[in-house]
């Protein structure tokens, strides 16, 4: 009965792990030639900004360039009216988009490829014909307004924030959520501020980031109109001090830079905590 016992007896090998395949490993290592080489062509630009805004001409180093910048004429207002027409920019976009947005998801599905050939015209179209055009057309109290690059502003914005909206409309149930709040009894705009904008943070915050980075960036048509934004003085005091030009337009790039970086960090928070929330 023993030796029965002992023939039948398997004997028990552990478990091998899985030798990793050389085609992971390719694929790894081409993700990171690739990453390696975006930032190589993103990170250089910026460092050979830097380089020259702090290096002078006898080729020392120096941060005075930097601690003169608060001290040059201009810049002051400069920075303020382009954080203006930034606001204003902001608002006219989303108080048109939002609600146009949503209505074509739910009343005209069909006109979304419409929408997207409308919302690439702004990218096809330079910039200078379209400031040119405006200014032939525009009444005279609006053009003596710097807030009619404002107006403009918002038609090259319209790109980038229609797909950064309908990204964050697609990844919903609209028409589930809008039949739910007018069976309860909610008004449209109660049912757009109250259930759609709150589900579209993500999407919101991501246009606002890209508004203000365009506003903040556009050059060509503040300077045709006569305007001196922050882009306008960076390149008029180039003619007089380069390295502190370059380090204004270094730090705007790094303050665009972080505020996007808070915007992502505080809405993943967000979404972290409302899942712990739903969870518990």
């Amino acid at each position: 009965m023993a030796s029965l016992v002992a023939d039948n007896i398997v004997e028990f090998e552990p478990p091998t792990t899985p030798s990793r395949s050389p085609r992971r490993h390719r694929i790894r290592l081409g993700r990171g030639l690739i990453l390696l080489v975006a930032a190589a062509y993103f990170l250089l630009p910026i460092y050979a900004a830097l380089h020259f805004s702090l290096q002078d001409n006898n080729g020392n180093f120096s941060l005075q360039p930097i601690t003169a910048i608060p001290s040059q004429p201009g810049l002051g207002s400069a920075f303020f009216l382009s954080m203006r027409l930034a606001i204003v920019t902001m608002a006219i976009t989303m108080l048109l988009m939002v609600p146009t947005m949503i209505y074509v998801h739910l009343k005209l599905p069909r006109f979304r490829r419409v929408m997207e050939v409308i919302t690439i015209l702004p990218i096809v179209i330079p910039p200078i014909v379209l400031i040119l055009g405006v200014l032939q057309a525009a009444p005279g109290w609006l053009k003596a307004s710097p807030y009619l690059l404002s107006l403009v502003y918002v038609i090259l914005a319209m790109p980038f924030v229609y797909r950064s909206l309908d990204a964050g409309l697609g990844a919903l149930d609209v028409k589930t959520l809008v039949e739910a709040s007018r069976s309860l009894g909610a008004g449209w705009v109660a049912t757009i501020w109250r259930i759609i904008v709150p589900n579209l943070r993500s999407a919101l915050l991501s246009a606002t980031v890209l508004t203000l980075a365009l506003v903040l960036g556009e050059f060509t048509m503040a300077s045709l109109d006569l305007w001196s934004t922050l882009p306008v003085w960076i390149v008029a005091f180039d003619q007089t001090n380069a390295h502190v030009s370059t380090a204004v337009a270094m730090l705007s790039l790094l303050a665009t830079w972080l505020l996007l970086t808070l915007i992502v960090t505080l809405d993943r928070s967000t979404s972290r905590q409302q899942r712990r929330k739903r969870t518990s």
